[in-house]
């Protein structure tokens, strides 16, 4: 999953230790209103407030954003300690604005103000309390969280320690069930200690939430969609119906290939996958045991790393020809300031955050990507991912501050990954990488391998929130935690523990996003959206072969509807952004069975001639 630098334009994270000096900086002020006497609160008082808060945000981001790039690629005590200020600064008033903003919830304001004066409102992901103590107790606790996952390291018998990133290798990369089981265990060990506070954590931030008007911190998280809360939910849940035969299918054939190679007493054949066994921690994507699962026939014919070294491609000329996948949709090309400061190679005279990522620092022209890029062929489909954030990031520029961001959470992601679908054979072949387009019967492989990525992606990409959401309302009790997480794995996914779990665990916490504090639905709704976006684009192209073959490279109708959408930013609900470019306000997984039928066809045969018993 490839994430990008947003915060300082879009409302969002509470940085801990921001709401711990707003509390203690904001006192005197909170004891001081509760003695004011009420006054109703006016229109006017409210746009003045609204004027005001977006004023300063704006300046604000320009600040935080520049100190986060400079820690990022000159990392040094100073700068993470500057970055760190301006960082409180800018959360410490989001924190002060969101708490203001509910006072004039209610009032009639045009739809212009009333949008923004919700998006100050439910810009907090981790609402603090308005007393004080609460505040620093809750700034308190996630600080220890994010420090518990940061410093998690698990340390074999013979005394080696790795970090995450080295486990990952070996989850992605070993075949043997006693090492990846051992790993698997090993660093959910760094979890457990985080129970109680997470608890605690939840306890806090649902005040916080009540006292933003909020039932609770789900019904909060909830309320940034255009939609009522439940109605939300309801979405959810009918997208994934739409998807769920698909990834039953999927399953069932990846847990027969385990199945034969493991054998019965490692993965039955009828019941859900032991979670160590998918190349990943967190079984969340399946595409590292693609070449255990590949069909016989499954070589494409051609290798992107080869063409691109074959045809001298380095580090900026794969950006330069990602670039020009935009500028062919007729998209101006990116200011010479993207390509005098980004950074594109790691630096041999420093440490730097090579994760790749998309910057806007300036609110304007000033845009970025931040990468140590390697010659590869998931590198060229990364840079054309994170060029779409900036594209986006660009066309939004004439919006008010507030307004600067994607229709709802899902939509900058989805962006990204709508251009990268476009990186078909069709597209090789127009730039020159590749002589002739391979036949159709090559695509079975590459359809499984992005279905193990995608696909398999969206149950866990949806099960996350619902186990937050039920943990935030009191559906899931703190003496359930773990149990209930296994029992949505198993329900979405079909995915379960490999040794058997207690409430002495806490797995949830092994995952970032949750003791980070990230929402996590943003992601099933990007892997929704960008197959929908993918398909309409195709259509407006022209492009009238199968979905998953086409490209909209050099399209100039299609860039212009891209482009309106994106420029709207989030200034109208993301139904009618959706509508610009789809047709229609609603969300539709029917264009991921589209792009995936072909994939679909042969699952249905494979898993019977396996005789493959589908479910769990």
């Amino acid at each position: 999953m490839k994430f990008y630098n947003q915060r300082p334009a879009k409302l969002s994270l509470v940085i801990a230790l921001a709401l711990g000096l707003s509390a203690c900086g904001n006192e005197q002020t909170a004891q001081a209103d509760t003695k004011k006497v009420d006054a109703k609160p006016t229109v006017a008082d409210g746009k003045a407030f609204i004027n005001d808060a977006e004023q300063q945000l704006a300046d604000l981001s320009v600040e935080a954003s520049r100190a986060e790039w400079i820690y990022s690629n000159f990392i040094t005590e100073d700068t993470a300690a500057l970055a760190a200020a301006v960082g409180e600064k800018y959360t410490a008033n989001s924190v002060k604005f969101a708490t203001e903003s509910a006072k004039y919830a209610g009032l009639p304001f045009g739809a212009v103000d009333e949008r923004k004066l919700n998006a100050l409102r439910t810009s907090l992901v981790l609402p603090a309390p308005l007393d004080p103590k609460k505040n620093a107790e809750l700034a308190q606790i996630s600080a220890e969280l994010n420090g518990m996952y940061g410093k998690g390291k698990y340390c074999f018998q013979d005394g080696n320690c790795m970090t995450l990133p080295e486990l990952s290798a070996i989850m992605a990369e070993s075949r043997d069930p006693a090492k990846l089981l051992e790993v698997w265990k090993g660093w959910r060990e760094i979890s457990k200690p985080m129970r109680p506070l997470f608890e605690n954590e939840i306890k806090l931030a649902n005040e916080g939430a009540q006292d933003l008007g909020f039932k609770d911190l789900s019904e909060l998280w909830r309320s940034q969609y255009d939609m009522e809360p439940q109605a939300f939910s309801d979405e959810l849940d009918r997208l994934w119906g739409q998807v769920k035969p698909l990834y039953d299918l999927l399953h069932c054939y990846v847990r027969g290939e385990l199945n034969e190679k493991y054998g019965d007493n490692v993965v039955d054949k009828t019941g859900p996958i032991p979670a160590h066994l998918l190349g990943n921690m967190w079984a969340q994507s399946w595409g590292n045991i693609y070449n255990e699962v590949s069909p016989k026939n499954g070589d494409p014919g051609y290798d992107v790393t080869k063409l691109l070294a074959d045809n001298a491609y380095d580090e900026k000329k794969m950006v330069k020809q990602a670039e020009g996948f935009f500028t062919s949709l007729g998209f101006e090309p990116l200011p010479e300031t993207f390509w005098t400061r980004s950074l594109f190679t790691q630096p041999q005279d420093r440490d730097v955050v090579c994760h790749a990522s998309a910057w806007d620092l300036d609110n304007l022209d000033d845009i970025r990507i931040k990468m140590c890029i390697q010659k590869t062929a998931e590198e060229f489909t990364v840079i054309h991912h994170e060029l779409g954030h900036n594209f986006y990031q660009r066309a939004y520029k004439n919006q008010p501050h507030i307004f600067k961001g994607s229709a709802n959470d899902g939509f900058h992601e989805a962006i990204g990954d709508t251009i990268a679908l476009s990186i078909t054979p069709k597209y090789l072949k127009q730039i020159g990488l590749l002589n002739e387009v391979p036949d159709e019967s090559k695509d079975i492989g590459l359809l499984l391998r992005q279905a193990l990525d995608k696909v398999a992606f969206m149950p866990f990409g949806l099960m996350i929130d619902q186990w937050r959401w039920k943990v935030f309302n009191g559906e899931i009790k703190p003496s359930e935690y773990n149990k209930a997480w296994w029992e949505l794995r198993q329900k979405y996914q079909g995915v379960q523990a490999p040794v058997a779990r207690s409430e002495a665990d806490f797995d949830p916490g092994a995952k970032y996003h949750v003791p980070g504090n990230v929402p996590y639905t943003r992601y099933f709704l990007a892997h929704i959206l960008q197959f929908q976006f993918h398909k309409a684009l195709c259509e407006i192209a022209g492009d009238e072969g199968a979905v998953h073959r086409c490209s909209i490279y050099g399209s100039k109708e299609a860039g212009e509807k891209l482009n309106t959408m994106l420029e709207m930013g989030s200034s109208k609900p993301w139904p009618e952004a959706l509508e610009v470019v789809t047709g229609t306000k609603d969300m539709d997984a029917k264009a991921v069975l589209d792009y995936f039928a072909p994939l679909k066809v042969w699952l249905d045969e494979q898993n019977k001639a396996q005789n493959n018993q589908c479910g769990w």
